[in-house]
């Protein structure tokens, strides 16, 4: 059923029509949930530091791990204090739960123990953001909300909207018949329109996701992705869009025996052996939830966003911007 919607939603595939009345119904219900926050039937709660959320309008990987990963190593380069907050998806804690770089991913999601390890910052997940941005209000300068553009009772005051390059809005159709959470003008109100692997229109930001070292698995020893071109992997990709890493791989030289998950899909040992001496190549967000796995020929990439250093330095400056004002 996924693989159908998804060749729907992205791929031009015929069908869907009969979704449509159910679109009708979805679009009908988020514009009145978002009409009574703005006109403040719906109370917004504003926490006392200012928040920057991070989003997409569509269902599946756009590339927000990798900006939050980013701006939270910047900002914090820059001497601000920053947190984090997150549904947590994958996880079994409803939250506040804090999470750090051993926080067990079963308990508080995959990106979330990702976030933890890459950036240094405090990070915490639940299903009410509001409660989960107190948690970290007295000790951050600012709170990056990942994944919480439709979060509307967390009050914001920066929204930063990243779309696929390559997918954009699909069939530009609300879910279910389309992959879209909010219509495609919705992007327009944001203070930040981010593509990431693809053209930027006018008013937009380009970024891309460089490929970095790959790392072992357990011992965490690190080697060149030019060191495995030429040779025939099996690749395990858990994320939004799989097919984006296999390109990866393709790009780099690699020839990938594809094997795609569902997004945040728990990993057992056993998923990672398939009858033969072949290396095992995964994603990051996979290999948080292989703490403990036989490590042996298996490897995960590490990936970082690149945004043009213009623009860069504009995003930056209008967050740390935020913080003087606070």
């Amino acid at each position: 059923m996924r693989a159908w919607l998804e060749r729907v939603w992205f791929g031009g595939a015929r069908g869907g029509g009969w979704l449509i009345p159910f679109a009708a119904l979805f679009g009908a219900a988020s514009a009145l949930r978002r009409h009574a926050y703005r006109i403040g039937l719906l109370p917004r709660v504003r926490i006392d530091r200012p928040v920057a959320v991070i989003g997409n309008l569509t269902v599946g990987g756009s590339g927000k791990t990798p900006l939050t990963v980013w701006l939270a190593t910047e900002l914090r380069a820059r001497g601000l204090a920053v947190g984090i907050v997150s549904r947590g998806h994958g996880g079994a804690s409803r939250g506040p739960l804090r999470v750090g770089p051993g926080t067990d991913p079963r308990l508080a999601g995959d990106e979330a123990v990702l976030l933890a390890r890459r950036t240094g910052a405090p990070v915490v997940v639940g299903r009410d953001r509001v409660a989960a941005a107190r948690l970290l209000a007295a000790e951050v300068d600012l709170v990056l909300a990942d994944d919480g553009l439709q979060h509307y009772r967390l009050a914001r005051d920066l929204e930063i909207v990243v779309v696929d390059g390559a997918r954009r809005f699909g069939n530009g159709r609300l879910l279910p018949a389309g992959p879209l959470r909010e219509p495609p003008a919705r992007a327009a109100e944001a203070d930040f329109v981010i593509v990431n692997g693809g053209p930027a229109a006018g008013g937009e930001i380009a970024m891309s996701l460089r490929p970095g070292e790959v790392v072992a698995l357990g011992s965490g020893a690190r080697c060149a992705l030019a060191g495995f071109a030429g040779k025939q992997v099996h690749a395990v990709a858990g994320i939004g869009d799989p097919a984006r890493f296999f390109a990866t791989l393709r790009a780099a030289g690699l020839s990938p025996i594809e094997h795609p998950l569902a997004d945040h899909a728990p990993l057992v040992p056993s998923d990672l052996e398939f009858g033969d001496a072949l290396p095992v190549l995964m994603t990051e967000k996979d290999a948080v939830k292989c703490g403990g796995f036989p490590d042996r020929g298996r490897y995960w990439l590490e990936v970082s966003a690149d945004i043009e250093p213009i623009a860069a330095e504009r995003l930056l400056g209008r967050l740390v911007a935020l913080t003087k004002r606070s």
